[in-house]
């Protein structure tokens, strides 16, 4: 949560229980308004929330966990649990350079309740072409960020290439477009498309999409006629092949000058030489000169300590977990995981498809309400079961008394 963007939720919508974000903005000196804030605001908003209710000593910072598996009740007569294993890294000593030596030690613990809640942004998604894993080749928005911060890209380079029709791979175009440095827009949905987002965002609220929304439909890649002949095979480009293109604007009078779309396009290979093979939907191959790629089409959660990566506990148990087609598969209103080994295992957040901070909060509600009622009804339990005991006794004691008065 780094950076001067802006977040797509209202300011307040991201506010939690107890500590109202206009309130701590004012103490801020900030200008208050009801509109967004910057990712960087909210990140300090909420660790100024942990210190203010004294929620230290509920975070184990520096924890990875490597296992949550279920734990059969023992010949001691202890129930079943969900046993959680993982790494805690301790700083060490200090060296003469001023720098510790961390140590990571081995954790296990066990609990009636695990609550999974670790978002979807762990592992970027792929495309599976070839060439994917070359040094120019991105996958995360940071990365282009730190080219940025490095002077590897300005007005001179060749374009960047952003796939991906999102608003993280708006937020490229942005960051790249406010350097002056050249774009090359790919994504395979058309403009118009209804389930694209910048057509579900108002105008007026989010003006920066709206122009990226403009750019993308006013500034599309016309594809040259057909050749005469076969010479032009872009799946084997040369240097004429690829300059037929123009300079990542379409025409010097643009009102975008240096960017340019390709709607319905697929990336087909990234080469060495940094050329960018696209296919559009008619099957036509284009191929691009670029100085980096950013390929920005989402993410998946890393579930690597549950057993086959969790993926058995999805809404669809063939498919692996990811936040909009196939979300853990959870009780609406009591987000208890449907497909668990045991009783105990929840989840919140993406997740279940809660991509929103505001969603959040009824999540942890419905948790938080779950484990009060059980804990009650075994209260309950408990009270029932000593007042019948006690009855028992009486029973033993009346039993006892009308046996001496037999004799």
């Amino acid at each position: 949560m780094e950076g001067s963007m802006l977040t797509l939720s209202l300011a307040n919508w991201m506010e939690l229980p107890g500590l109202k974000l206009k309130d701590w903005m004012r103490e801020k000196r900030r200008n208050v308004r009801n509109d967004r804030a910057t990712p960087a605001e909210i990140a300090s908003y909420y660790q100024h929330y942990v210190s203010q209710m004294s929620l230290e000593q509920n975070f184990a910072c520096g924890t990875t966990v490597t296992g949550v598996t279920r734990q059969p009740s023992n010949q001691e007569g202890s129930p079943p649990c969900w046993r959680v294993t993982g790494l805690q890294r301790r700083e060490g000593e200090e060296l003469g350079d001023g720098s510790t030596v961390s140590d990571e030690v081995p954790f296990s613990l066990l609990a009636h309740n695990v609550v999974l809640a670790t978002g979807t942004h762990d592992i970027p998604a792929r495309l599976g072409v070839e060439g994917e894993s070359l040094p120019h080749v991105c996958h995360s928005f940071w990365e282009l960020e730190a080219a940025i911060s490095r002077g590897e890209l300005d007005q001179s380079s060749d374009p960047v290439l952003v796939v991906g029709a999102g608003l993280t791979a708006a937020d490229a175009v942005l960051a790249a477009h406010h350097l002056n440095t050249p774009v090359y827009h790919v994504f395979r949905r058309s403009v118009n498309d209804p389930g694209l987002i910048f057509n579900q965002l108002p105008k007026l609220l989010y003006p920066e999409y709206h122009k990226i929304h403009q750019m993308m439909t006013q500034q599309q890649y016309q594809a040259p006629p057909p050749p005469q002949s076969h010479a032009h095979n872009l799946q084997t480009p040369t240097s004429s092949s690829s300059s037929s293109l123009p300079p990542a604007s379409s025409s010097s009078s643009s009102s975008y000058s240096g960017y340019l779309s390709f709607p319905r396009y697929k990336v087909v290979a990234f080469r060495p030489d940094k050329k960018c093979v696209l296919e559009s939907d008619s099957g036509e191959r284009t191929v691009l000169q670029i100085s980096k790629a950013l390929v920005l089409i989402g993410a998946h959660p890393n579930l690597s300590f549950l057993r086959e990566n969790g993926r058995a506990l999805g809404i669809y148990p063939e498919e692996p977990i990811t936040c909009r087609r196939n979300p853990i598969d959870v009780d609406p209103f009591t987000n208890k995981v449907l497909g668990a080994e045991g009783p105990g295992l929840y989840a919140m957040g993406p997740l279940v498809g809660e991509n929103f901070v505001r969603f959040l909060k009824g999540g942890a509600l419905a948790i938080a309400s779950d484990l009060a009622k059980r804990h009650r009804g075994e209260e309950e339990e408990e009270e029932g079961e000593k007042y019948l005991t006690i009855d028992r006794f009486m029973d033993r004691q009346k039993r006892t008394e009308n046996e001496v008065r037999e004799s």
